[in-house]
């Protein structure tokens, strides 16, 4: 399905998800909620659990505030930066310490499983343990394509912090996957 026509059909659904169609609602969770959670799960520092939490909960929020979407954009971008915000006020929440990470007895054993596969599974368990903003700063900048100056006005710090946090990310990233460059 091309954006054009995943648009048109959001429109239709949004509208009639508004007015309290469950169905409709339900066929934009289906069409949504893959995005919706790989973000949420990078996020949350590919907490499984939490991140399907976090999912949820950005679509319960989204059937509450549906009656004020205002259509000045897409549907889709709606939904995912609604779902940024809950998982970054769960971040929020949690007074998450900015500093601290996992010592080295909590990284993961290279086994049986293929190189790339291995290798993935190693950055995504190495992006997990980032401290929470800065693992929020390297997912949105790195990952989702968001500007700085988006970064800092979301998290509430400023543009030269949300570089220095992205800094400080790809180098903690490099001391735990063993890269001394």
């Amino acid at each position: 399905m091309s954006p054009a026509s995943v648009e048109a059909n959001d429109h239709d659904d949004v509208r009639a998800a508004a007015s309290g169609d469950r169905h409709a609602f339900q066929r934009l969770y289906r069409l949504h909620v893959g995005r919706v959670h790989g973000a949420v799960l990078r996020l949350a520092g590919y907490d499984h659990a939490r991140a399907e939490d976090l999912t949820q909960e950005a679509f319960i929020r989204a059937w509450q505030k549906l009656p004020g979407f205002r259509h000045e954009s897409a549907f889709g971008t709606w939904l995912y930066r609604l779902a940024v915000n809950v998982a970054l006020m769960d971040i929020r929440s949690r007074h998450a310490d900015p500093v601290s990470m996992l010592d080295d007895e909590h990284l993961p054993d290279h086994g049986e499983t293929p190189f790339c596969a291995a290798e993935r599974k190693e950055l995504e368990h190495a992006v997990g343990l980032l401290p929470p903003r800065a693992r929020a700063v390297l997912v949105l900048h790195d990952i989702e394509g968001w500007k700085h100056e988006e970064i800092g006005a979301e998290l509430g710090m400023a543009v030269g912090t949300s570089k220095a946090q992205l800094h400080r990310a790809r180098q903690l990233l490099r001391k735990v996957l063993g890269d001394n460059t």
